[in-house]
């Protein structure tokens, strides 16, 4: 699941806050990883 918020996010669909809390942190560390942290914030 956190794999599809990240690509929404990326995709532009979604921002960090529509993510639920229950997954967050790990679409953030994806976020991350794929040196993208600006949009984590």
């Amino acid at each position: 699941m956190a794999v599809i918020y990240a690509t929404l996010i990326i995709k532009g669909k979604k921002v960090i806050g529509d993510v639920p809390s229950t997954v967050k942190d790990q679409v953030v560390e994806i976020l991350v990883e794929m040196d993208l942290p600006e949009l984590a914030k």
